[in-house]
């Protein structure tokens, strides 16, 4: 409700139907007292909904009647400071049309004046300090408004009426050009940072969120130089084009993908590539997609304006680290990559880098849930008694707090093995129970010991604290997405995750509530020689699953020789499986696909997270449908999924010289074909019809598209993360609607 043109809007409409009364901001959303005609008051009640601003949201309604005032008037009324917070803080939105189109017409005041918003556009998360969202309580309280923002600024019927970061060139922020050490130089900002751009140079840009690097995308040594810098091995980059048109000669484009890269959101949107794009072949080594957005602040009109081509933009950061937002951090940190820095002196609040996207069948994959998406909450849909804090997973962290009935989720944080991440994730902490007014009852933290969430948690609160496994908290976070609160069949696969019988688990069938699990089946356990060094050497999970499937016999298989061509090495890691040498069981589907992608010599190692799956995805065209043969074995304690018939069969078509990408293929199937099989397993069992997909392996999009129509033949509902990221990004906020579930025994650990 807040910042949004809420209060303009209801001040329009009251007029419109004669009503008298006023609406205020409060610490829980928008208070209005209305007085009038039932005729009017009905008129206006179904307005509210049918016509608010686009970015309103309105969760809900509530209505009490009041003895009759003496009004005479309709009125806008100071904030409320006062009472429990539980409004929403807006998101942070790209520049809208009407004030893109004031910014670049010659007569208006603030022409080509990069800082221009409205309330239907501008910065909200990454300014605010304090609810209820006003001036003084954002960043741009450093700034007086000038006679005229003024005038604009307390006009009930103009569109910047209570606009918070509203601002002209006469007394708002401005852009300043520095070189890469700090010294303010002399020329137009904007002028300066185009012309370093298309000489092939590093321009540190700062915009809504933080700082990103650019270059020219096209200029091959200039990425090079930028990935050596930048201490980015080939991780991709993502690209900034200066409008759909341009985005339509590199990519492929269809209807959905034009609405995603249009949204008020601005995400990076993945897209198959065309070919003859005429971009960097550094940008996305070894992949058939580039990441584009388009701009979305001010200054990236203006650098384009100025006669920029595409560009990379990426975070302004070092590989793993939490983006700069501050300007004299940017030139401490980042002035040795850029050569020049496009800053200016509004500060950042909250550092949040941008939203990563993809589309898939019927829906969206959010591989980064960051700028354009948080902080809105996530109905839990009973009000929970405890306030309470989740500090989320080691990868791809986020934490979330809950308080009343809603859930906030935080930006992508990213690993905490970093130090500066690690600070990032207590800082953020900090400013959401701040911001919220929580003081947490409860700390939720991942059964995993050594993960650092789970670490802090036990170190730093003196509190019920409460322990939830990892692809328990996967589940739930798609069910809290999706509103359910019955059980269902919940299908979990990802890299790791601590099981509750003290092994690694990765590829789970389980029947879930909000409340509880039960584990109904799963992949059969195999060795990880190496424990945590598995995930990043591929041929290590390939050695193991050979070993699975020839047994004492797999040094003497040529695929293994081509995995791991070094014989010592190769003999050691064998050696570690036989003897149960720093070799953790684990269930793990993602360790499968990295395995798998040694095999076929897709990739040796993982340079970065999941890339060995992304390419083994590249790899496969989807040209056949056969699947290799697995096995479903039954006990007492459920079923185990058996896929060395599957090994067998790819060492096979490798032997018999099969084309890697049809290998791909029916391995993709046979996938989707053995988690298809355990969900109707378990439906056939219980009767249950909902099918919950989870963890970073769903990322996939051919995985997740198979499965879908398998089970949709089986006649089961396939039900997918839409807002939510199914890798651990969403685990926090599974974490935090599992503890408002639990009755707490009082004691400081509960598993």
């Amino acid at each position: 409700m807040q910042g949004v043109g809420f209060r303009p809007f209801v001040f329009n409409l009251a007029n419109k139907y004669g009503l008298l009364g006023f609406v205020a901001n409060t610490t829980s959303g928008a208070g209005l007292e209305i007085q009038g005609n039932s005729d009017a008051l009905r008129k206006f009640h179904d307005a509210l909904r049918s016509q608010s601003p686009p970015l309103v949201r309105i969760d809900s309604i509530t209505q009490n009647e009041m003895d009759l005032q003496e009004e005479t008037t309709f009125q806008i009324r100071k904030s409320q400071s006062a009472g429990q917070i539980s409004s929403d803080v807006t998101i942070d939105t790209a520049i809208c049309d009407d004030c893109l189109r004031e910014m670049f017409d010659p007569n208006d005041r603030r022409y080509k004046y990069p800082f221009i918003n409205c309330t239907n556009c501008g910065p909200r998360y990454t300014i605010v300090k304090r609810i209820p969202y006003d001036r003084p309580n954002t960043t741009m309280s450093e700034f007086s408004m000038c006679d005229a923002c003024k005038s604009e600024y307390e006009d009930p019927t103009n569109r910047r009426f209570h606009a918070q970061p509203i601002a002209c060139p006469n007394c708002g922020p401005n852009l300043l050009i520095q070189g890469s050490r700090g010294k303010i130089l002399d020329g137009n900002p904007i002028k300066m940072a185009a012309k370093y751009l298309n000489d092939g140079k590093i321009v540190g840009i700062k915009g809504i969120g933080g700082f990103h690097l650019a270059v020219d995308a096209k200029n091959d040594e200039a990425v090079r130089r930028l990935r050596k810098l930048k201490n980015r091995d080939q991780k991709p980059f993502a690209l900034m084009l200066p409008s759909i048109d341009v985005v339509d000669t590199i990519c492929e484009l269809d209807e959905q993908s034009r609405i995603l890269l249009t949204d008020i959101s601005r995400p990076v949107v993945l897209l198959p590539q065309k070919k003859g794009n005429g971009i960097s072949n550094e940008i996305s080594p070894g992949l058939d997609t580039f990441g584009v957005m388009l701009p979305y602040a001010p200054q990236h009109y203006l650098i384009f304006a100025a006669g920029v081509g595409p560009i990379v933009m990426t975070s302004g950061n070092f590989s793993d680290e939490p983006i700069v937002s501050d300007n004299d951090e940017a030139v401490q940190k980042l002035g040795k990559i850029a050569d020049i820095f496009l800053t200016h002196n509004r500060k950042i609040y909250r550092k949040v880098d941008d939203s990563v996207v993809q589309q898939r069948d019927g829906g969206l994959i959010l591989l980064r849930r960051s700028r354009g998406f948080v902080p809105a909450s996530f109905d839990l849909g009973t009000e929970s008694k405890k306030q309470i804090l989740a500090v989320g997973a080691e990868l791809k962290n986020t934490v979330a707090v809950l308080k009343g009935r809603k859930v906030i989720l935080s930006e992508h944080i990213g690993d905490l093995k970093e130090p500066e991440t690690f600070n990032n994730f207590r800082n953020v902490i900090n400013h959401l129970c701040s911001l919220y007014e929580i003081d947490p009852d409860v700390i939720v933290a991942d059964l995993h010991d050594d993960y650092l969430s789970s670490r802090y948690a036990m170190d730093k609160f003196d509190k019920e604290i409460l322990r939830v496994q990892h692809h328990h908290a996967h589940i739930v976070s798609c069910m809290v997405e999706h509103n359910l609160h019955d059980e269902v069949i919940g299908i979990s696969a990802d890299g790791v995750g601590l099981g509750s019988d003290g092994k690694i688990w990765g590829c789970e069938f389980m029947i879930t509530s909000r409340s509880e699990f039960h584990r109904e089946g799963h992949l059969e356990y195999f060795a990880l020689p190496g424990g945590d060094s598995a995930s990043k050497q591929t041929f290590r999970p390939a050695l193991s699953l050979l070993y699975e499937a020839f047994g004492d016999t797999v040094s003497k298989i040529d695929v293994a020789q081509k995995v791991c061509p070094d014989s010592q090495t190769r003999r050691m890691v064998l050696q570690m499986i036989r003897q149960n040498i720093n070799s953790p069981k684990t269930s793990s589907l993602g360790r499968v696909f990295d395995g798998v992608a040694a095999m076929l010599g897709i990739a040796s190692a993982n340079r970065y997270e999941g890339q060995a799956p992304m390419m083994l995805e590249v790899c496969a065209k989807g040209t056949t449908t056969e699947e290799y043969p697995f096995e479903i074995n039954r006990d007492d304690d459920g079923f185990l999924i058996n896929i060395t018939p599957m090994i067998r069969g790819i060492v096979e078509d490798i032997d018999k010289s099969i084309g890697r990408d049809i290998i791909a293929d029916k391995f993709h199937n046979t996938v989707a074909g053995f988690l298809a099989a355990g969900a109707i397993e378990i439906a056939q069992k219980s009767g249950l019809r909902d099918v919950v997909l989870s963890g970073g392996c769903f990322a996939n999009r051919r995985l997740s598209s198979i499965l879908e129509g398998k089970l949709l033949h089986a006649e089961l509902r396939c039900i997918q993360h839409n807002n939510v990221s199914c890798n651990d990004g969403g685990i926090a906020l599974g974490q935090a609607a599992i503890a408002a579930t639990i009755s707490f025994p009082g004691t400081r650990e509960f598993i």
